[in-house]
């Protein structure tokens, strides 16, 4: 073997891969994480202790496991893959028999003093079986329907379950990240077609249920769609929430009223002004501009990630680093929209910016294996 093929085939060893990590993308989710500790800051009224503190404690606890993550083989990732898949259909079909309830729903499990969201786990676990998957799989079976069928089930049943609990936010999250990792596989798009076409079909069919004895979704979920398609219908009561975050949307303006000085949320107005509405207040202090820089951050941290899985030749870690680029992508995206009117209230939090443990810890975690598969990819 030559020294230019000794160089290409082999990977970092040691303290050596420190120096091949992805810097960048380290840098990149400490300034999204700190916007989070300034915005949790000022809703909190300038008190630190309240979200801004533990939230900082998180994420130092889930920064020293992502670069603990980034070190293991990326062979490992890939041999756990299916068991952690499994593990997590267990553990929300334990959310469904003795799950904590909270706001309405039930998707927490306690164990001791950990309070575990199961269905964040199962996001980032669904990623690596799918994508162990697609690396097992002969590339011509692809697209064939038996070879297909399996992926789906594979997302379905989680689904399924995180469905009942209810959280629809999750579900469409899980089917959308899997979709993008089948695409990302090569499955043929005549499959996507067809899922859309039934896709639209569900939504007839599910607004032709309400009211019914067999509808399919909740009174409240019922009323979220129909804040959504007009949130002035009842702007005190199912329509409060998004009401007050397009106010704040829209008082922010260009640059902001300044830090600490947002009407909307300064006189609790807002609702849930430190979790899935907190966007709101970074945009009515900062206005377009803090608002698209925090867009931007976003778009190159998924951008680092992209470019890191279209440079790996190892199929299983670059299908694993898109399905977690998608997911993090998924996650913003659907916070944003929520919050500006453009889809239904479901629930989910704003990446490293929100407060909660579960998310930011998880998240954090599928970075590391993001930078697994960057350190350990093939030179």
């Amino acid at each position: 073997m030559s020294y230019l093929d000794y160089k290409v085939t082999t990977t970092p060893t040691g303290f050596r891969k420190i120096l091949y990590l992805n810097w960048p993308l380290v840098f990149l989710l400490t300034a999204v994480a700190c916007t989070g500790f300034l915005m949790l800051y000022s809703v909190a009224g300038g008190r630190a202790s309240i979200w801004a503190e533990p939230q900082m404690e998180r994420f130092g606890a889930g920064m020293v496991a992502m670069f603990a993550l980034a070190f293991v083989p990326i062979w490992f990732w890939r041999s756990i893959s299916v068991v952690s898949w499994v593990v997590c259909v267990l553990l929300l079909v334990a959310v469904d028999l003795i799950g904590d309830i909270g706001m309405g729903a039930q998707r927490w499990l306690e164990l001791g003093p950990l309070r575990l969201q199961p269905s964040e786990l199962t996001k980032i676990a669904l990623v690596l079986t799918l994508a162990a998957y697609y690396d097992w799989l002969d590339i011509s079976k692809v697209s064939r329907p038996l070879w297909v069928l399996i992926p789906v089930l594979l997302i379905l049943i989680p689904t399924g379950l995180v469905v009942t609990q209810p959280d629809l936010g999750t579900a469409i999250m899980l089917i959308a990240g899997g979709g993008i990792v089948m695409f990302a596989a090569g499955v043929s798009l005549w499959y996507f077609a067809a899922v859309i076409a039934l896709v639209v079909g569900l939504v007839f069919t599910v607004m032709e249920s309400r009211g019914t004895d067999w509808a399919l979704l909740h009174e409240y979920q019922f009323r979220r769609i129909d804040t959504f398609l007009d949130p002035s219908s009842d702007p005190l009561g199912a329509g409060y929430n998004i009401t007050q975050a397009q106010i704040a949307l829209g008082s922010g303006g260009w640059a902001g009223r300044g830090f600490m000085q947002g009407t909307q949320s300064r006189l609790n107005f807002l609702p849930e002004k430190h979790t899935d509405f907190i966007f709101t207040t970074l945009a009515e202090e900062f206005g377009f501009v803090g608002a698209f820089s925090l867009l931007m951050l976003y778009a190159l941290i998924v951008g680092f990630c992209l470019y890191s899985a279209l440079t790996n030749r190892d199929r299983f870690a670059s299908l694993m680093t898109i399905g977690v680029a998608a997911t993090f992508f998924l996650y913003f995206a659907v916070n944003m929209s929520m919050v500006m009117g453009l889809m239904p209230v479901v629930g989910v939090p704003l990446p490293l910016v929100s407060y909660g443990g579960t998310a930011m810890m998880i998240l954090l975690m599928a970075f590391g294996m993001v930078q697994s598969a960057h350190v350990n990819r093939p030179r």
